[in-house]
């Protein structure tokens, strides 16, 4: 009978017909678990298995005698140990007498402490008091320096002013002598030995060199002058001209410069000499 119809015969007619093949496939479920169960049983057998032993005697060439077994020494007896006797307790006496030599202890760490303390005050006043006295030595030296340095502009000053009295004082000296041998009239007011300067015609004499340089095409109202301030060398050569008063024409004022610029050389006075400063008028129609 197969396994088929062995299930057929408890099977409910209610429920629903098996799928086929259903039977083989226990079957072959069965068969992989025993094979399963064989593998493992061969397995473990012969991991069981015990390795064989083999056992050897070692004979010697020469007999010897073996040594004496070890004997192990008797363990040494702990030493006794003696109860620590208690301390006595110390009589009312000693704890006074401790008490007071903590108190003598405290009392000299107290005083000795004052005494650092007040030293190390002392040390600092000092320290302030040298500070003090170097600033005072300074100011004094930098007051000696600044009343050094007054006295001595004092004493410039006093030479100076004695230099020039005394320079006064010989010019003096000087135009009193010369005054015995002047020759002005009663009404002078030089200082000098005898009346110099330029004749009467020499101031005509250089506007006239100059003239014919004067470059001047304007129709001035009026007749403007321009007043010329000329330094001259001992030789006649002009080194300076200035102009002190403005005709209020600038090109004829232009024009003089130019002239002068142009002339250089100065006529001289009929006694040779030359005028150093002169002062000269040029109006344009003159």
């Amino acid at each position: 009978m197969s396994t088929g119809f062995a299930l057929s015969q408890f099977q409910d007619p209610l429920r629903p017909p098996e799928a086929p093949g259903l039977g083989r496939g226990v079957a072959f479920a069965v068969l992989v678990h025993v094979l399963l169960v064989v593998a493992l049983s061969l397995g473990v057998h012969w991991r069981t298995q015990s390795v064989p032993a083999f056992e050897a005697e070692l004979w010697s060439v020469i007999p010897q005698a073996a040594a004496p077994k070890a004997v192990e020494p008797p363990p040494e007896p702990e030493p006794e140990v003696k109860p620590t006797p208690k301390p006595p307790e110390p009589s009312p006496v000693d704890l006074q007498a401790q008490r007071d030599a903590d108190i003598a202890i405290a009392k000299a760490k107290e005083e000795k402490k004052k005494r650092d303390d007040a030293e190390a005050e002392r040390q600092k006043q000092l320290a302030l008091k040298e500070k003090q006295d170097k600033q005072a030595a300074d100011d004094k030296r930098k007051e000696q320096d600044r009343l050094k340095q007054e006295k001595l502009k004092a004493d410039k000053a006093q030479k100076d002013a004695d230099a020039k009295r005394e320079a006064l004082r010989q010019d003096n000296l000087k135009r009193i002598m010369g005054q015995a041998d002047a020759t002005g009239g009663p009404t002078s007011t030089g200082t000098a030995l005898k009346s110099s300067g330029a004749s009467s015609t020499y101031a005509g004499r250089i506007i006239a060199r100059v003239r014919p340089n004067i470059i001047y095409s304007g129709n001035p109202v009026g007749n403007p002058q321009t007043v010329v301030q000329i330094r001259v060398a001992p030789d006649g050569t002009i080194i300076g001209r200035k102009i002190i008063k403005n005709s209020g024409d600038p090109d004829w004022d232009t024009a003089v410069t130019r002239a002068l610029d142009k002339t250089e050389v100065l006529p001289r006075d009929t006694d040779g000499s030359v005028q150093p400063l002169m002062e000269l008028t040029f109006r344009p129609r003159d």
